[in-house]
């Protein structure tokens, strides 16, 4: 997200402008990590329409990974590879995914569905990749409104590319 918060805006590309080694060294090791990718319905559509039919090393290894999209409007079969679709009960859903995976369940963008699961007291961990800029009038989705206050303790830090700031909380103490 931008500094001022926003996870989106007018002409700005993939990671805001903001790509470099640090940044294709970190979501390298993320990806390698085994895991079940979880995302909703515009995030999907969105990354599908990227990573799909590409065949950069990025790319190929997102195609690789399990993933799960939450949709009641979605219909299957689904265009990318190694995912299957989720419907039904959010909270359900979820508390059998992580009943029954042997892999940790990790979210990537899918702004609602992080919320959703935040209200639902679902989230073991929120990283925050915070870029260099702030987008004023030119911002579009406001990544935290409408989240529900909740108390974090922060768990990590790390810097990439000397610029970028990713930050790792866990649910913790009483917001105030």
């Amino acid at each position: 997200m931008s500094v001022d918060g926003f996870a989106a805006g007018v002409d700005v590309g993939a990671f805001f402008g903001y790509s470099g080694p640090g940044l294709d060294a970190w979501i390298g090791e993320a990806t390698e990590q085994p895991q079940l990718m979880l995302m909703g319905r515009v995030t999907y559509e969105a990354l599908a329409a990227i990573s799909s039919e590409a065949t950069d090393e990025a790319s190929t290894r997102m195609n690789d990974l399990p993933k799960a999209v939450f949709s009641n409007t979605l219909r299957e079969p689904l265009s990318w590879r190694n995912t299957r679709l989720v419907r039904g009960d959010l909270a359900e859903r979820i508390t059998a995914l992580k009943r029954e995976s042997d892999v940790p369940l990790r979210s990537i963008g899918s702004l609602t569905l992080v919320r959703s699961l935040m209200e639902l007291g679902l989230i073991d961990r929120l990283r925050v990749m915070v870029f260099p800029l702030t987008l004023g009038g030119d911002g579009r989705e406001p990544a935290y409104a409408g989240y529900p206050r909740t108390g974090l303790q922060l768990a990590g830090t790390r810097v990439l590319d000397s610029r970028i700031v990713l930050l790792e909380y866990r649910p913790g103490a009483s917001s105030g």
